[in-house]
């Protein structure tokens, strides 16, 4: 979103609800907010922690978050 507004700064963005409902917004989410630069940092330098993902998650999950990662060049 912030990279948006940059771009477009007289544009007003809303964020869109990832539920139908409207319970959750992801620029609102109780646990993003959990995380701090301290832990990023920390997480990056010790690589932990380490999270364990089945072979057939990883593979499916790898096409996605390549197609974003080449969107955002």
């Amino acid at each position: 979103m912030h990279k948006m507004q940059e771009e477009m700064p007289d544009t007003e963005l809303i964020p869109a609800p990832a539920k139908e409902d409207n319970t959750c917004a992801c620029s609102e989410c109780h646990f993003m907010k959990m995380n701090t630069m301290q832990k990023l940092y920390d997480c990056l330098l010790n690589e932990s922690p380490q999270i364990d993902v089945d072979e057939k998650i990883r593979e499916r999950a790898l096409l996605p978050i390549e197609r974003m990662l080449e969107l955002s060049k």
